[in-house]
């Protein structure tokens, strides 16, 4: 009777339901409260960063004016569709997932890996003209073309806030890519797909802070 009851409840006990959760809608609450609480450590790790920009060039407001000059808008624009598309394909495959179709879902995730993969090519390109150049941050600045008082300051501000953004951009893309294997392996399904999601939130998030760094330094002269 004891081995038959076991057997009833393990039958009963949902595959993917950790041992300390009594159901599978507790579960993913707990995991969506984690990871707002993940993401709002990003916000306030940002906002800082968006402070010290706005410090820095209520001091600096020529140096900020005279530098955004030098900023490629053209590659910037085409960053920003691209990672707004990437927002897109991101949804697509929860979606996908949400519905039971497995195939769409990989392909939704390849194309946002592909589009990420672009968005950082693009930011290489952009990088290798500023290190060419010596727009370069703190002591490394050696580029003698651009008018005003330590002009160091605008590119140490672009380097450390968009090269902080790179970085997610690569951890968001390791992310996607174990999901992608999660996928293939069939682990996910319209019942459960709580990683997933996790993963669309934290790339929504890193497509948004892009979408404030783009026009503060790129477009506001």
């Amino acid at each position: 009777m004891t081995e038959i009851a076991e057997h009833a409840d393990h039958a009963e006990h949902p595959e993917h339901l950790a041992h300390h959760f009594s159901s599978m809608e507790q579960q993913a609450d707990s995991a969506k409260l984690g990871m707002w609480l993940f993401l709002l450590t990003e916000v306030l790790l940002f906002g800082g960063l968006f402070a010290a920009y706005a410090v820095y060039r209520a001091w600096n407001p020529e140096i900020f004016h005279n530098g955004h000059l030098f900023l490629d808008v053209k590659l910037g624009t085409i960053n920003t569709l691209v990672l707004i598309t990437s927002s897109l394909t991101m949804a697509l495959a929860i979606h996908f997932t949400q519905v039971g179709r497995r195939r769409l879902t990989m392909a939704s995730l390849s194309v946002t890996l592909v589009l990420a993969a672009t968005f950082l090519v693009i930011k290489y390109f952009e990088y290798a003209h500023k290190f060419h150049e010596g727009q370069l941050p703190g002591k490394f600045y050696h580029f003698e073309g651009m008018e005003g008082t330590n002009p160091h300051v605008f590119f140490s501000m672009y380097f450390l806030m968009t090269g902080l953004h790179g970085i997610h951009v690569m951890a968001g893309m390791g992310v996607i890519t174990w999901m992608l294997i999660r996928t293939a392996r069939k682990q996910f399904s319209p019942e459960y797909h709580t990683p997933l999601e996790m993963t669309g939130l934290y790339w929504h998030l890193v497509d948004l802070i892009w979408i404030f760094l783009f026009p503060l330094f790129y477009l506001i002269g």
